[in-house]
Formats: C-alpha cells, sequence, structure tokens
C-alpha cells in the first residue's frame, strides 16, 4: 500500500516543479526524492512524470492521480486537525500567500509577536500579487484584498478595505486636480492589469475601465509610479498611510469612494475541521486589524477623521 509520505512527496514536486526544488522544501536529498517517486511509479504501475533534462511534466494519469492525492492529503489534514481541535497548542507548519505590499506592511512586522505566542510554529509566506490556487498548490490560507467571487473556499473578513482617489501635490500643481470622474480622461492614471474600477459618487455606483500609460501587474510598481508624480491612482489606505499623512499624497476626488464589497479576507479550503495553526493565525490577525483597522486611523476620509482602533486593535499594535 502506498504510505502518506510518498503520497506528500509526490504532491510537492507536482507544486514545486522539480525533484530538487522539493527536497530542498522536504529537506530531502534530490536522489531520495527521485527514488521515492520511481518506487511509487512501479507501485503503481504507471508512469507519473515525462521526464527531460530540463523539464518535469506530469502524465496524464500523473494529472488525475494529483487531483486525487489532494483530496487525500486533505482529508488526512482534517482528521488530525479533529484530534487536535481540542488542544490550545499549535505547532507544524503554516503556509501563506498574501498580496506583496500587504506582506510587508501588515504581515511581516508582527509575525515575531505571532511566533512568540506559538513557538512551535513554521510559517512559510508565498508573496505574490498573483491570484494562486491555494488547493493545488498546497496552501493553508491566503490572504486576499478584493470582492470575493462564490467559490468552495472559505473566507472570513479581517477588516475593510479603502480606496481613494491619490495623486502627489507635484502632479496636481502641474496637471490639474480633476473635479469630476470625467476629468480622468485628461489625466495619466496609473493600474494594475487593466482592473475595472467600482465607486459610489453622488450619481450612484460607476464602473470605471481606465488604461494607463503605464501597466503593471504590480501594486508597489504602481506605488514608486504614484510617488514620482506619475499621475492619478486608486490606492487603499493601508498601502498610502504615510504618504496621506505627511501630505505626499493628495486625496482628490473625496465624493467618489470605491463601492462596498472590497475587504481584506482570510481565504482557506472548506474543511469541517480548521487545524489549530491555521485557526490561531486568522484569529490573530483578525484581533490586529478588525472593523477599525490601525492604517485607518487620524486619517481625513469624506471629510471626517476615522474612528480610534478599539482597545483590542490598539493593544495589538503596542505589543508588536
Amino acid at each position: 500500500m502506498t504510505s502518506i509520505a510518498d503520497l506528500e512527496i509526490f504532491a510537492r514536486v507536482v507544486t514545486a516543479g522539480s525533484m530538487s526544488a522539493a527536497g530542498r522544501e522536504l529537506d530531502l536529498s534530490p536522489a531520495v526524492v527521485s527514488k521515492r517517486i520511481s518506487h511509487l511509479e512501479t507501485r503503481l504501475g504507471t508512469r507519473l512524470f515525462h521526464r527531460t533534462t530540463r523539464q518535469l511534466q506530469l502524465t496524464e494519469t500523473g494529472r488525475g492521480f494529483y487531483e486525487r492525492v489532494v483530496q487525500i492529503l486533505a482529508t488526512v489534514q482534517e482528521a488530525e486537525a479533529f484530534v487536535s481541535s481540542g488542544h490550545q497548542r499549535a505547532g507544524g507548519s503554516l503556509k501563506i500567500t498574501a498580496p506583496t505590499g500587504f506582506s510587508r506592511l501588515h504581515i511581516a512586522p508582527y509575525l515575531g509577536q505571532f511566533l512568540k505566542q506559538y513557538p512551535d510554529l513554521s510559517i512559510e509566506i508565498i508573496a505574490t500579487d498573483m491570484m494562486l490556487d491555494i488547493v493545488r498548490e498546497g496552501i493553508d490560507v491566503a490572504i486576499r484584498i478584493s470582492e470575493l467571487d462564490d467559490s468552495s473556499l472559505v473566507a472570513k473578513k479581517l477588516a475593510p478595505c479603502r480606496r481613494l482617489f491619490v495623486a502627489t501635490p507635484e502632479y496636481l500643481k502641474e496637471h490639474g486636480t480633476p473635479k469630476t470622474l470625467a476629468d480622468l480622461a485628461k489625466h495619466k492614471i496609473l493600474v494594475e492589469n487593466n482592473v475595472t474600477w467600482r465607486v459610489q459618487g453622488p450619481e450612484g455606483d460607476v464602473s470605471l475601465k481606465l488604461s494607463g500609460e503605464i501597466k503593471t501587474n504590480s501594486s508597489e510598481i504602481v506605488h514608486q509610479a504614484l510617488v514620482t508624480n506619475c499621475g492619478i491612482a486608486l490606492r487603499a489606505t493601508w498601502q498610502i498611510r504615510e504618504e496621506l499623512l505627511s501630505k505626499k499624497l493628495v486625496h482628490v476626488l473625496p465624493q467618489y469612494r470605491e463601492a462596498p464589497g472590497v475587504a481584506v479576507y482570510a481565504v482557506y479550503p472548506d474543511k469541517q475541521y480548521i487545524p489549530t495553526r491555521l485557526r490561531v493565525f486568522v484569529d490573530f490577525l483578525a484581533s490586529i486589524y478588525g472593523p477599525a483597522p490601525y492604517w485607518d486611523e487620524g486619517l481625513e476620509l469624506s471629510g471626517r477623521a476615522t474612528k480610534k482602533p478599539n482597545s483590542v486593535n490598539a493593544q495589538a499594535v503596542a505589543d508588536a
């Protein structure tokens, strides 16, 4: 009978893309990984991978086998979570993905505090602005900042996300300040992946599909272009808090704000039993962010300063 360990090695080879990469992640030599895969293929009586000197690809049988292995490993994880659900001790490895900028600004600063509370945990963070398939990639939880579509995944809202039209004073001095949405057509617009902006204003909900002179899939590149006077962008307050407070960025078109629905979510596979390591991490982030996140404190939004975080959030920030 095939062992769970061999299934885990097989699945890691698929997600890592090579025997050597899987070996590094599992702390095994490439030779050991290759030998275990070969033994697995011998037991199954079929080839799971097409091997060349430069790449490793699943066979048609291998793809079908992988889809079922992912389900098997998820079931094993649920069984382990059920056993440990009554215990407060969290251990093992937690694999996370989150947007690059959010990881740097609002996850990384709190990892020390989190790991001090849960010293038996280790964390792997995949910081990327790409939307990864968390089931296929074996990811425990994704932090997503979007308007979520219906799916088989579970989503817990961690914080609201407010996006504002902003530009530098230098850009506005040279190009003028827009007064209406129609004025944006006269300006340089900074966008990510030609996304559609949904905003609310005096005329109700409006969808804007704008193309910019700078197009990128990187939120960090948009940010750098924005602060170096390249144009107007719709940015979240968690991204630009310091620039707004220091007046390096100016809030324009204050009568408009992004339509509701976009928020910061923790997204994870639908499981009957949530592993303790996952539950404590999601609860930790929720306690730090909350309905009045610290990154909105003191900002003038729509003419009124936002409320300060509640005492739980304020204490969490102070302790970080």
